[in-house]
């Protein structure tokens, strides 16, 4: 395991040195749950309906704007080469960047969430769900985004091709994050929801590094 602690100490050095993508990130995801209010109008039943889906998607599209840059930087000075040379699991490094991906780029906006969550009205309860069901299912968004990220690593135009492949396998994830949020607060109890979840997550950590790698292979080939 000394590779996979390596990697996140590394990657983790380097994100510190780039606040400025993890906070064009978090920015998006404010402004964009943020705006949802002023545009249908301060209906409390209608927000508190929405809430939970406008934090889940904006969260989505935050987490694929910083994507890209999962592998980009190690492709272009050419430790990506390196790293698929060494006698290491390639899966384990994939794992570890995908690690990094969601500690810079996702858990921050898994602290802000709840003070979102309150502009739509959401109650106490409800609000620990949806910081549940972003805890568990952020890291999917950030292990299945990387595949996606290897497949298109280098292609012009990659960010819009990623969108293209990671978006449909992301829907699983939507239904059940805000459906716990949903269900939370219409008595039903999240429980089902954040099973789920974790199942998913359970699932994209045995599967999605191995596929990562794989395409990370085919991509510099």
């Amino acid at each position: 395991m000394k590779i996979l602690a390596w990697v996140v100490k590394r990657d983790l050095l380097l994100a510190m040195r780039r606040k400025s993508d993890v906070l064009t990130t978090l920015f998006f995801f404010v402004i964009m749950a943020s705006l949802f209010p002023l545009g249908v109008g301060p209906e409390p039943q209608l927000l508190k309906q929405m809430g939970p889906g406008v934090v889940w998607v904006a969260a989505l599209l935050a987490s694929m704007l910083s994507l890209g840059r999962l592998f980009s930087a190690d492709y272009a000075d050419g430790t990506l080469e390196q790293m698929l040379l060494c006698p290491e699991s390639l899966a384990l490094i994939v794992l570890a960047k995908a690690a990094v991906h969601w500690i810079t780029a996702e858990l921050p906006l898994v602290a802000f969430a709840p003070l979102l969550g309150l502009q739509f009205g959401l109650s106490e309860q409800a609000l620990w769900v949806l910081i549940a069901s972003l805890l568990i299912g952020t890291p999917v968004l950030s292990l299945v985004g990387s595949i996606g990220a290897s497949l298109t690593l280098g292609l012009r135009g990659g960010g819009v091709l990623v969108s293209l492949l990671v978006l449909p396998l992301y829907i699983p994830t939507l239904i059940f994050g805000a459906g716990a949020v949903d269900a939370s607060t219409s008595g039903l109890g999240a429980q089902g929801h954040l099973s789920i979840l974790g199942a998913l997550l359970v699932l994209s950590l045995l599967a999605t590094p191995k596929a990562a790698a794989a395409a990370l292979r085919i991509s510099l080939e």
